[in-house]
């Protein structure tokens, strides 16, 4: 589904189904140099079961126009003229790794407009190495590869995934070099270097009032489960799951289990 969002076109999958404003609506929102498709198994069940889904794609990733946006602050501002233009009153987010910054800052902006929040392979200060910086900018492929390589936990997947001859590995880095082909903008750049600079984690943690759920992979080397215990602690009401045997692409190692936790929190 296409939306006009600040004079752009704005691409959000919507699992399937049309989408109803009438409906409970869930967001699903992608993290650095991704788009709406890793969310594909999650959104499709929930879309088929009660909910509205808008899967977006940030402006400058995958099927949405304009110019990536240059901080969390920003990209929750658009979240929420997204939700304006699409005809949502209220929503619970679900935000994988920059996506769960969005979505915290969201909630922070507009706590009335956020009705649940799940934070997934989430970490606050989200601090990227100057090494990784400076490889997203001037050697995109080194800084897709390191990055491909420390979200998994493990170069085989179960035989289930989802069968014979499919690629983790090989699908996130193909997401991740297609999102760089289709943009002439710096996208992993500024996505990382938005990551990093934000620094309202903390006031915005201490506002949430929400229902909140910590979705987080026991083996996650980029986002690890003890670097989400500051925000953990703040948000005192919030539940916390862990994955065994899954790093960063929580979405990907352990699809079922990730559907799971989400649609337990979110129903």
């Amino acid at each position: 589904m296409l939306i006009t969002v600040n004079g752009h076109d704005a691409y959000c999958y919507t699992g399937g189904k049309t989408f109803s404003p009438e409906l409970p609506t869930a967001v699903f929102i992608h993290g650095a140099q991704h788009d709406h498709s890793v969310w594909a198994l999650q959104t499709r069940y929930f879309a088929h079961h009660g909910f509205g889904v808008l899967a977006v794609d940030l402006p400058g990733h995958g099927r949405s126009k304009g110019e990536p946006l240059a901080s969390v602050e920003a990209m929750a501002d658009w979240l929420l003229a997204l939700l304006d233009a699409a005809g949502v009153r209220q929503a619970a987010l679900a935000g994988h790794s920059m996506g769960s910054l969005i979505a915290l800052e969201t909630a922070f902006r507009a706590p009335d407009r956020v009705s649940k929040l799940a934070l997934v392979g989430t970490a606050y200060p989200m601090r990227v190495s100057p090494a990784l910086l400076e490889a997203s900018l001037n050697e995109e492929q080194k800084a897709v590869d390191m990055v491909n390589i420390w979200s998994h936990s493990t170069f085989m997947q179960k035989p289930s995934f989802p069968g014979p001859g499919f690629s983790a590995l090989g699908m996130n880095r193909r997401l991740m070099q297609r999102i760089s082909a289709t943009q002439e903008a710096p996208v992993f750049h500024t996505d990382f270097s938005a990551c990093n600079a934000y620094a309202n984690g903390e006031n915005a943690a201490k506002a949430v009032s929400c229902p909140t759920l910590f979705l987080l992979g026991k083996r996650d080397m980029m986002t690890p489960p003890k670097a989400a215990a500051g925000l953990g602690a703040i948000i005192s009401h919030a539940c916390t799951v862990q994955l065994e045997d899954c790093g960063h692409a929580l979405m990907s190692e352990q699809p079922d289990a990730v559907l799971d936790a989400l649609y337990s929190f979110l129903r």
